[in-house]
């Protein structure tokens, strides 16, 4: 996607088809800044969002998704913390992550049965 595509007052358009803001201008290479809305807050959304550009900025998520993954500040949404909160909390861990816990509650447990220097001497 090329930023300079991307001009004032361009609407925004989600994947449901709705238009949810207007385009402020380009923030940075990475960022568009959104016009404010009526509540007088502006808001921004990464390029890496924008799947194409004719006479609206067409973005690869529906508006509610987009609303709740926005910044309001000019930095790039972290999009792990999206990712951590749409986890099931039912869900297992993985096996690499089990594999983790174990080997550090070995080292934990090997760190408290290990005689000290002190009593190695004795």
């Amino acid at each position: 996607m090329n930023s300079f595509q991307i001009k004032a007052d361009l609407p925004v358009e989600c994947s449901d088809h709705g238009v949810f803001a207007h385009v402020d201008h380009m923030e940075g290479k990475d960022l568009i800044k959104l016009k404010k809305d009526k509540s007088g807050q502006h808001h921004f959304i990464p390029l890496s969002w924008v799947s194409k550009v004719d006479d609206k900025v067409h973005i690869d998520r529906p508006g509610e998704q987009a609303m709740k993954e926005w910044t309001t500040t000019a930095k790039l949404p972290d999009t792990k913390q999206f990712d951590r909160k749409s986890v099931d909390k039912n869900s297992q861990p993985s096996a690499k992550s089990q594999e983790r816990a174990s080997n550090e509650g070995m080292r934990n447990a090997s760190a408290k049965t290990a005689p000290s220097s002190s009593e190695q001497h004795r």
